[in-house]
């Protein structure tokens, strides 16, 4: 029996005087893959942020397996991993130092995995390279492996966020990376996503278009 994992009620956001969205509701049971669309300037990325707890200024409520975010916060977060625009990787630190310092703060992933998760996104032998001295992609892969550090208990509780997650990545990184997206859907992990290109992926896919929620 699928299991509710997330539930939007009623969300109403605007920036600039312009109503983002409102009375925006969705549900997400695990193992499910949303594929949130929308035009430039629909409000795809605060969406995102506000469902990541990054973004305060809107109106509605979000629940996580029946509870508030808010009254579940830690618990909330531990469970959520949050791949965003910004190349989220300090500059000064190695690819495999950046990694562990995501590993410490993020309980969800497996230090051990480290060196497994670098070799899938392409970047096995760059452990010891100065982020710094990664080009643009590479450091956006750094971020993406991630993904691949994730615990395997617990999948079913847990959730991606991927704001454009193929962003400068080759058709080989692509194909690996939805194929890494299914499999996680598959263990029952639930992924919310924006992505331009059209999605392969062996998953339930549940479409949100936030073009039918702005004001026209």
């Amino acid at each position: 029996m699928a299991v509710l994992l997330l539930e939007v009620k009623d969300l109403y956001c605007e920036r600039d005087d312009k109503v983002l969205f409102e009375n925006l509701s969705f549900q997400l049971q695990q193992g499910t893959v949303l594929h949130l669309g929308g035009s430039n300037g629909s409000g795809k990325t605060s969406l995102l942020r506000i469902l990541c707890g990054l973004y305060h200024d809107y109106e509605g409520q979000i629940e996580f397996f029946g509870q508030k975010i808010d009254d579940e916060l830690a618990y909330y977060h531990s469970s959520l991993l949050y791949f965003g625009h910004q190349v989220s990787v300090k500059l000064g630190l190695t690819a495999l130092e950046n990694l562990t310092w995501y590993a410490r703060i993020q309980p969800q992933l497996d230090a051990s995995l480290i060196s497994k998760a670098l070799t899938e996104v392409g970047l096995a032998g760059y452990e010891q390279v100065l982020c710094q001295n990664l080009s643009a992609g590479q450091r956006r892969r750094v971020n993406l492996a991630r993904l691949y550090m994730q615990k395997t208990t617990d999948v079913s509780h847990s959730l991606w966020i991927l704001d454009e997650p193929f962003t400068a990545i080759d058709k080989q990184g692509v194909a690996a990376l939805e194929q890494h997206i299914s499999a996680f859907s598959a263990s029952g992990g639930t992924v919310i996503l924006t992505t331009h290109q059209q999605l392969e992926l062996n998953s339930k896919i549940q479409r949100l278009n936030l073009d039918d929620w702005g004001t026209k």
